[in-house]
Parts: structure tokens; C-alpha cells; sequence
């Protein structure tokens, strides 16, 4: 990948205004994809001086449409939230369905129906069970100039693919754990599977 470089900053209200961020495009990707970096400044008295981080992976079906099947939409909405307080970026990557898109998400859907898992039904449509990459997180970083971050996530592979890349993770803050009935065995796969740190006490 080409080193990036920052395009456009953008400031965008959300949440109706509760939420002033920096939206930040940038260029140099030849994957045409348009990952965006999501910068808030933080409201807290007592922000941290590292910032804390958040690598989402798009997800249309919990993103927009708060799917019961993943714990997407709550995760992100948690980042928001957390950015917001303390200051530091979400980087929204354009990986639907962990890098097979959203049709290959949906069919892989259909086998989960009959009862394989998560990585049993991307390896039966002969996908990879995880084909993210987060190495353009670590480029998205350095063209922002940041080097040194806490990283909000429970997934150890985002961490080890920034470090591999150049970033400085100092601290792994794990996500709280959004369970429901609908998608508590795609949880406790990850954690099983994957080594996702998720703690399923009193859920």
C-alpha cells in the first residue's frame, strides 16, 4: 500500500448535534476503498493524553440496522460515546462481513441458519474466516500523524497487525460485551475460535 495522505477534514455533527466530529478522508489507497477516520477532541476534564482508538470494520446489518446477530451496531455506538469523552479516532474500514462483503455475509448467514458457525459457514463458501486487513488502520494513523495509542477492542489481531505496522499500542482497552439470545453463540465462537477476550460472567 501507498504511503496515505490525509484529503479532506470534515466536521459533522452527529447524533443530532450531542457529538462535534472530524470526519477525515484521505489518499493514496489504491484498493478503492473509502476508509474514514472519525476524530473527536474529547469533552473530559481528565482526558487521557495517549488517544484511545477504535479500528470498526463496516457492518450495515448492525451499523444501520441494529442486527441482533452481531454486536457490531452497540460496539460502535460505544466507541462514540468513549471517543467523545476522551478524545481519540474511530477508523471506519470498509471490511463488511470481516472483509467478504455483504452477499457473501448474507449467504454465510443461511449455513449459520443450519446450525454451522460463524468460520464453519465462511470455510464452506470458500472464504476466509477472517480476510480483514488492519494494516491500513496503522497508515490511516501515520498520515494523521498519530504513533502512540490505547486500543478499544477485544480482538488481539488488531493489535499484533498496528504493531507490525509501526504504531505503538499501549494499552488494549477491551469493548463491554453486548450478548443477546441471538448472538451469543457467534460471541462465545470468537472467544473460542479467535482468543477474542470477551468475559461472559453474569450475561
Amino acid at each position: 500500500m501507498n504511503a496515505l495522505t490525509v484529503k479532506r477534514r470534515v466536521v459533522v455533527p452527529m447524533r443530532a448535534g450531542e457529538v462535534m466530529a472530524e470526519f477525515v478522508s484521505f489518499d493514496g489507497d489504491d484498493s478503492g476503498k473509502e476508509h474514514i477516520a472519525i476524530y473527536c477532541d474529547g469533552v473530559s476534564d481528565k482526558k487521557p493524553s495517549i488517544p484511545l482508538v477504535r479500528l470498526h470494520s463496516e457492518c450495515l446489518t448492525g451499523d444501520v440496522f441494529g442486527s441482533g446477530r452481531c454486536d457490531c451496531g452497540e460496539q460502535l455506538d460505544e466507541a462514540i460515546d468513549l471517543i467523545n469523552q476522551e478524545g481519540g479516532y474511530i477508523l471506519y474500514l470498509r471490511q463488511e462481513g470481516r472483509g467478504i462483503g455483504l452477499y457473501a455475509k448474507l449467504d454465510a448467514y443461511a449455513l449459520q441458519d443450519q446450525g454451522y458457525d460463524t468460520y464453519q459457514a465462511n470455510e464452506m463458501l470458500h472464504l476466509p474466516d477472517d480476510g480483514r486487513d488492519f494494516s491500513v488502520g496503522a497508515e490511516m494513523l501515520k498520515a494523521l500523524g498519530v504513533h502512540d495509542i490505547r486500543l478499544l477492542t477485544n480482538n488481539p489481531d488488531k493489535a499484533s497487525q498496528l504493531i507490525e505496522n509501526g504504531i505503538n499500542v499501549s494499552e488494549l482497552v477491551p469493548t463491554s460485551v453486548h450478548v443477546n439470545k441471538h448472538n451469543r453463540q457467534y460471541l462465545e465462537t470468537k472467544a473460542k475460535r479467535k482468543h477474542h477476550t470477551i468475559n461472559f460472567m453474569d450475561k
